[in-house]
């Protein structure tokens, strides 16, 4: 087999995770009298950190640093507690980990949500299938970076060519790309099929399952 690691993106890859995101920031948004927003504009906001999104939703505000880092840390807060709330995984993602630990495959996660609420989620929803489980730790490796990704796969003990990377939005494709593995896309997250082929995507996939094809 070729592939020997799957890479996965979070939100918008395993489990929608829309609604408890953007009841958070409504929160934040309608306790400091600013105008919230409904769940289709918060698909977006996501992609690039909990701290992109709060910028982009106080947007019109035009926040001073000390806004921003208030509502940041609010976010932070009314979001710890209910990150599970309303977030499930996908169809069919279950039955597809399930297939990939028998097959033995690698399979980690690497999302742009902060690293604790990154764990949280992952080991409340999709427990026993993944190591490691990797959120955001500094603004700096943000994705497109790949750096964390080529951590990943020394820890992994496999190459970045032996590695897909599978996600929903351009800043997915653009990480592994960057990191020289195989960018794969999914039709069920955030973002349009468009930008994800605009972006460099190889494969598209329509259901979870369609990754064993790419495995073959």
């Amino acid at each position: 087999m070729k592939y020997k690691a799957v890479i996965f993106d979070l939100d918008g890859t395993l489990v929608n995770s829309i609604k408890d995101i953007a009841d958070a920031m409504n929160t934040v948004l309608e306790q400091k009298n600013y105008p919230t927003y409904d769940y289709a504009t918060y698909t977006t906001f996501v992609g690039s950190g909990i701290k992109s999104l709060v910028l982009k939703a106080l947007t019109e505000q035009n926040p001073n640093t000390q806004e921003v880092t208030a509502c940041l840390n609010a976010m932070m807060q009314v979001y710890s507690k209910n990150c599970t709330h309303k977030t499930i995984p996908y169809n069919g993602i279950l039955e597809l980990l399930d297939v990939l630990k028998k097959k033995q495959l690698k399979v980690s996660i690497l999302s742009n949500k902060e690293d604790s609420l990154t764990k949280k989620v992952a080991n409340a929803l999709l427990p026993n299938y993944i190591t490691p489980v990797l959120g955001l730790k500094e603004e700096v490796l943000k994705k497109p970076n790949p750096t964390v990704a080529l951590q990943i796969c020394k820890n992994l003990e496999v190459t970045p060519e032996e590695t897909i990377y599978v996600g929903d939005s351009d800043v997915d494709i653009l990480v592994a790309k960057n990191a020289n593995m195989l960018p794969v896309g999914v039709s069920w997250g955030f973002r349009d099929q468009e930008e994800l082929l605009n972006s460099g995507a190889v494969h598209i996939l329509q259901t979870p399952l369609d990754l064993l094809t790419i495995l073959q």
